[in-house]
């Protein structure tokens, strides 16, 4: 799974032809494995899947030795959303031509949207070996370095990714983010705004920008950041997350429920979702719902702090003081405080049982 807000490269068609042997009958069959190859290319390139795969298994049964083809296909494969058939496909290309970087940068984003992060990061170690100015090989090790909560190591990729190329907006874009999670808010606004002077639709940027207004207090920006973003890709469950918050925040509760209804409907695995629409139900004094919902975002991640002392609060408010100490006690063990308005609710709930 890649990265909210980060975009892992994926090389494109390649032409990867092996020399063909001196021999008539083999010289003929290599010719035609690469003219299955070549109109396979074709339709890969014309977005007809299906029959690039059917032009790459019969250049593959026809000479099995033609790494580009076992590329080409697990390109189309990947592109159909078949990450298990491209692994293979491009595993059988690396034992044909190991060196291959395309072949290499391509599995390591398969990897890493396996989840296999230690893989993908030694792909694109390999990548970075063979070819060390290769600036989608930094940057998509630096998305994993990310991931690993490996800061320091993933702002260095990305400034390399940068620095070998200056128009890879996703670069800059990606950079912007590790900057926000190291509090440097000032440079990942400046590095935001030149992903977007590049690249004006980058919605990745467009959503970083976006965050980076709420916490500033820019809460119009961040909507029209959000809205333009849910124009471009209207299918990013975290984005609809991200604009319901806001009109949580300018209480306009309708907008937000209509938002992160719409989020939930494309991913109800998110517990950010939940817990944002819990402290909607809760501030339409809605506890019983609010409560369910924060039930949900715990299910999917026990160790969500915020959603433990939203619930703990909503348990003050339903009568239910034992639930909402453990909540706390729970809250206080992972992030070491509570939240002020949850510690406020807490003391204010202990004075009225004192008297």
């Amino acid at each position: 799974m890649t990265p909210r807000g980060l975009v892992l490269s994926v090389a494109g068609l390649i032409g990867l032809l092996l020399a063909s042997p001196s021999v008539t009958a083999q010289t003929s069959r290599a010719d035609s494995a690469k003219s299955y190859l070549e109109r396979g290319g074709s339709w890969l390139k014309k977005g007809e899947l299906d029959r690039a795969i059917s032009d790459f298994d019969l250049a593959i049964a026809t000479d099995r030795s033609l790494a580009a083809a076992w590329y080409n296909r697990g390109l189309a494969r990947y592109r159909q959303g078949d990450r298990d058939g491209a692994l293979r496909d491009y595993n059988q290309a690396l034992q044909l031509a190991p060196r291959h970087v395309d072949t290499l940068l391509n599995r390591g984003v398969v990897f890493f949207e396996q989840g296999d992060f230690g893989a993908a990061r030694r792909d694109f170690d390999a990548v970075i070996e063979i070819n060390p100015r290769h600036a989608w090989a930094y940057l998509n090790r630096g998305i994993v370095y990310a991931q690993a909560g490996a800061a320091a190591n993933a702002l260095a990729d990305f400034t390399q990714a940068i620095k070998l190329d200056r128009r890879l907006h996703e670069a800059w874009s990606a950079r912007c983010g590790a900057h926000v999670r190291q509090g440097q808010l000032a440079a990942a606004r400046a590095d935001c705004e030149q992903a977007l002077k590049l690249a004006p639709d980058n919605t990745n940027a467009m959503v970083n920008r976006g965050n980076l207004r709420q916490v500033q207090g820019d809460l119009d920006g961040a909507l029209a950041d959000f809205s333009r973003a849910l124009a471009l890709a209207p299918r990013v469950a975290s984005v609809w997350n991200n604009r319901g918050r806001v009109w949580l925040l300018k209480d306009d509760y309708e907008r937000a429920l209509g938002d992160l209804n719409r989020a939930l409907e494309l991913d109800p695995q998110l517990p950010e979702v939940w817990d944002n629409r819990a402290r909607v139900w809760f501030s339409r004094g809605e506890f019983t719902r609010a409560l369910a919902d924060f039930d949900q975002a715990l299910r999917l991640n026990p160790r969500f702090a915020a959603a433990l002392a939203g619930r703990g609060v909503a348990y003050l408010r339903l009568g239910r003081p034992a639930e909402a100490e453990r909540d706390f006690t729970h809250c206080r063990e992972i992030n070491g405080s509570l939240p002020p308005y949850a510690e406020e609710a807490w003391r204010a709930a202990q004075e009225r049982a004192r008297k």
